[in-house]
Formats: C-alpha cells, sequence, structure tokens
C-alpha cells in the first residue's frame, strides 16, 4: 500500500462518496480502488466551485473534496479556493506537491506558502507515516469553528512511497459543539426585550448549525422580525410573518424599513463583515453577535452584547432565558407582524409590473416568476451568478426550506454558480436544481455542461442572454458607447446542445413555463438542460437604503 491509497482509505472512513477532479494525480486511482467515484471536471476552479455546492449542501456534515494535479493544476484551482475562503466553505483541496527533490525551488509552484492567505488551514505531508495525523488536522480544521477550505498538499514521490503498515490506523473526527455563558445569554436577551425595535440578522452559521427551528422559536417568541444574509438565505423561512428577506447589495423593501428604525441588530452566526454585499448596518446603532468564533467578535464593528458558541444551543438558551424574563408566552405582540405584511404588499405592489411583464425581449424578474411556478420551490436547490441574476433574484425569490437557496457574494467571480448546482446535486439527487446565469457568466464555466452531461448529473441552467455585460457600462461608459467592448454574441442553447444537453431558446415570456417544464423532463430522464431566456437589459434591482 503505497501513501496514495492511505489516504484513499482515510477519506473513505470519513465518509467521502466521490472526488471532483482534474487529472493528473495517481491518488484519483487510488480513491477510485476504494469505491470513490471520480467525476472529471473540465477546469480546476469549477471542480473546487463542485466540492463547495456539495459542503454547502450537506451542511458540512459530509465534505467536499477536489483532487489535482501539481503546478499548473494547482495554479488553476486557486480562485474557486478562494472564492469558497470568502464564503467560509469547508472544502477539502488535496494538490499534488513538486516532487521533494525539486520543492522551494523557482519557477515549481509550492501550495503550502501560496495557499495560506485563502484557506483555512494547509499543511504539506513531510513523512508517509504522518499522512494520518495530517489527515486527521485536516478534518478537525473542517469541522469546527468557522468553516473553510482546508489544503493538504501531498508531495507526488510521497504519495508514491510504500506506507509502513498493511491498514491505516485511524479514526473519523468527530465534531464538538459547544454552548454559551449563562450570564451572556442572561445579558444579551435582557437588551433585545429592552429594545424598542430589534433586528434579528441570520448567517450562514445558522444552517451549519442546522438552527432553522430554534430561531423561528425565538422569533415567534421575542416577537422581532428576522433579515438574513446573502448566505444565509434560506436559514429563516421567507413566507414566516416576521420574514424581512434576504440583504446583498438589493434586497426587499422591509429590510430598509426595519434597519432605518431599528435601535437593536442581533447577528445569529454571522460575522457583521464589511462588504458590497453585506447587510446594511446604521451608523451609531447598537450591536450584538451570536457566534462560534470568537475572532468575529469586534472584526468591522464594535459589539455591545454577545454569547460565544453554537447557534442551534445558543438559541435554544435564549429561548429558555426569554420564558424565564417574560413568561411561557414570550413578549407581548408589538404588531411587528402587521408592520412587515404592510411593508412586504406596498413594495410588491411597486414591483408587479416588472414581474408580471409582457415585453419582448423578456423581462428578468418575469423569468423569475414563470420560474417559481413552473418548480415546486420548497423541493428545488436555486442558485444564482453574480451580476444582475444575483442582483435581481434574491428579493423576489422567496424560500422556506433551509439550504434550498445557495446565496454567495462575498466574493463574486462570475461562473460560480454551475458547479455548486452540480456539487448541489450530487448531494440531493432527489431535488431539482437550477443555476441562473448571465450570458457573460456562461463564458467563464459553460464547458463544464458537459461535465454534469458526462456524469449523468441532471441539473437546469438558465441562461439570461441579453448580449451586454450590463454592470460594466458604468465603469466603462465610453469603452461601452464608442467601441461597444461589453456586447456579447453566441448561441447558448446550441453550445449546450453541442455538449450533450437537452437545450432550447426561449423569446416570449408566455412560452416560459413549457419551457421550463420540458427542462426538468429531461432532467427527470436523467439528462441535464440549459433553457436559454431572450431578456431586456434591465438594468433596475431593489437597492436597499
Amino acid at each position: 500500500m503505497n501513501g496514495n491509497r492511505a489516504i484513499a482509505k482515510i477519506l473513505k472512513a470519513e465518509g467521502v462518496e466521490w472526488l471532483a477532479a482534474f487529472p493528473m494525480n495517481a491518488l484519483l486511482d487510488e480513491a477510485a480502488k476504494e469505491g470513490i467515484r471520480p467525476i472529471i471536471c473540465r477546469q480546476e476552479r469549477a471542480g473546487v466551485n463542485i466540492a463547495d455546492g456539495f459542503s454547502r449542501t450537506t451542511n458540512g456534515n459530509r465534505i467536499g473534496v477536489f483532487v489535482m494535479q501539481y503546478g499548473a493544476g494547482a495554479e488553476n484551482a486557486y480562485g474557486g479556493v478562494a472564492q469558497a475562503h470568502a464564503d467560509s466553505i469547508p472544502v477539502l483541496v488535496l494538490p499534488g506537491g513538486q516532487y521533494r527533490n525539486r520543492a522551494q525551488t523557482h519557477p515549481n509552484f509550492q501550495s503550502t506558502p501560496n495557499y495560506g492567505g485563502v484557506t483555512k488551514w494547509v499543511g504539506e505531508i513531510n513523512l508517509v507515516e504522518r499522512i494520518p495525523e495530517f489527515m486527521h488536522m485536516a478534518f478537525t480544521q473542517l469541522r469546527h469553528g468557522r468553516p473553510g477550505p482546508v489544503v493538504v498538499e501531498v508531495p507526488t514521490d510521497l504519495g508514491n512511497e510504500e506506507y509502513p503498515a498493511d491498514d491505516v490506523d485511524y479514526t473519523p473526527v468527530k465534531a464538538y459543539r459547544s454552548a454559551a455563558s449563562d450570564d451572556d445569554v442572561r445579558n444579551l436577551v435582557e437588551d433585545l426585550l429592552a429594545a424598542s425595535c430589534p433586528v434579528l440578522i441570520a448567517g450562514h452559521g445558522v444552517m451549519w448549525a442546522e438552527a432553522t427551528d430554534e430561531l423561528v422559536e425565538f422569533a415567534e417568541l421575542a416577537k422581532i422580525p428576522v433579515m438574513t444574509s446573502l448566505c444565509g438565505k434560506s436559514g429563516f423561512p421567507e413566507s414566516h410573518p416576521l420574514a424581512l428577506g434576504a440583504a446583498g447589495n438589493t434586497g426587499p423593501q422591509m429590510i430598509s424599513h426595519f434597519v432605518a428604525k431599528t435601535d437593536l441588530v442581533l447577528g445569529i452566526g454571522t460575522g457583521f463583515s464589511k462588504t458590497n454585499f453585506a447587510a446594511p448596518l446604521p451608523p451609531g446603532v447598537r450591536l450584538g453577535l451570536v457566534t462560534n468564533c470568537g475572532e468575529e467578535i469586534g472584526k468591522d464593528h464594535r459589539i455591545s452584547c454577545g454569547a460565544l458558541g453554537d447557534a442551534k444551543i445558543v438559541l435554544r438558551q435564549m429561548i429558555e432565558e426569554v420564558k424565564r424574563q417574560t413568561g411561557a408566552e414570550g413578549r407581548p405582540d408589538t404588531g411587528v407582524a402587521a408592520e412587515v405584511a404592510s411593508v412586504k404588499s406596498a413594495f410588491l405592489e411597486e414591483w408587479a409590473p416588472r414581474l408580471h411583464s409582457d415585453e419582448i425581449p423578456i423581462n428578468p424578474y418575469r423569468m423569475i416568476t414563470e420560474l417559481a411556478k413552473a418548480v415546486d420551490v420548497d423541493n428545488t436547490i436555486i442558485t444564482h451568478d453574480s451580476g444582475y441574476p444575483r442582483n435581481q433574484m434574491v428579493p423576489f425569490w422567496e424560500c422556506n426550506v433551509p439550504r434550498s437557496y445557495i446565496g454567495w457574494g462575498k466574493s463574486t467571480q462570475l461562473g460560480y454558480g454551475l458547479g455548486l448546482a452540480i456539487g448541489a446535486k450530487l448531494a440531493a439527487p432527489e431535488k431539482t436544481v437550477v443555476n441562473v446565469m448571465g450570458d457573460a457568466a456562461f463564458g467563464m464555466a459553460g464547458l463544464d455542461i458537459e461535465t454534469a452531461v458526462r456524469a449523468s448529473i441532471p441539473i437546469m441552467t438558465v441562461v439570461l442572454y441579453n448580449g451586454v455585460m450590463t454592470e460594466y457600462s458604468s465603469y466603462l461608459p465610453y469603452i461601452a458607447e464608442h467601441h461597444e467592448a461589453n456586447k456579447l454574441g453566441g448561441e447558448y442553447a446550441k453550445l449546450a446542445e453541442a455538449q450533450g444537453a437537452y437545450a432550447e431558446r426561449v423569446e416570449s415570456p408566455d412560452e416560459l413555463g413549457a419551457a421550463f417544464q420540458r427542462g426538468m423532463a429531461a432532467n427527470a430522464d436523467g439528462r441535464p438542460s440549459l433553457i436559454e431566456v431572450m431578456v431586456k437589459e434591465e438594468a433596475v434591482a431593489p437597492k436597499l437604503a
């Protein structure tokens, strides 16, 4: 048994059933011998994205893994790892490494020093007998604290070296969770109940902790409205009377309304990071934070109250503390649910002309309406690409089931959504999985439609084709006007069909529903599908105040 076979046995023990990969790496062959399925992608970044989508959908209970060759393969995967790092997603990346007698010699790329800034932890196995030790450290990092990608570099000669035992002595990593200080919980709840208009912001940590039920119970007991971050979208049911929706740099009017009047914002499972796509925090408002990552406290904002622990456990503590302070029925009705309903009704009425538009080219908001009608939303996992697909979908796609929406945005690499959808389908084959992307994003990642075809991963991709790189015109107005450098061309349905997918182009809004049904019918037959929707250039989105 060589070192690669020892790693494969450890992956099998940790529950890994498949690897996203780009050859050449001998670890793939040894993993296949252990019954771990290889899924070969068309480019390394997409492979990391596939692993990312899998980890998100399994809630980190099963970890997505990506394997690539040393040198160019490790270099090309960097963007995917950086995106996973920005969104705090646990993926295990196993690059081959230079032969040890050529390591740390220019121009040979080495993952260990170069991946340090975009990973939670990175290590290079230096002795074949230390393989179990390094793999245990890797999975310990993947299962505890703030999630993030982990890189373990395997020098090529070490992977081929004989392992000094007939079997591998390895015990899979158990995840541990902690409660918060009772004093901290008491003080936090006192502050919330004393506030005149508190608001909760639920982040991705709510889903990692599987704490949606506790969050709903707490919000109802304390009568506090809830908004989510992009990554936290679907962590709180958006049809709930206390739901404000999700915030990126766009979002529903309910968020702007309540954030403008709040006197205390409590983040749960979020870090209050300052990014272009973070929830708006008005100056001077007191902030509280529930997190399992101590380094998040005071990172970008001063915190006035907080609790350190697992979101599910801490929310249960908070529920009991509210009952202790107010009685079993919780806080008296404040009328907040009626206020949410009133603002939401006005918001949807304002946007109804776009959501139900009969325009040709098709208004992208009408596409969102028709897609939501065509699928069973609660049994669908949907994601978007960056730019206007994200900005337009976030406020209007209403989701009620945890992990039914893959929201992202702290980094915004074009083409990311396709890999996420492939990974999500691998994690939840019983779900309808949809990726909505623009034509610019297709140019970055569209050939991995063929990966889904070859690997029989039946997802549906919706391409919004407006023939222009919409957002970039405002940054480069002279070039856009005089050189048309932001114009795009192509026939994406034909490109997808050439890759083996079912595909069609839709030009009229009344054809959308039937086209989506045909795409899902192809999925039911095991075939990926692509629906190319000819849309107008719609540069209007509901901005948050």
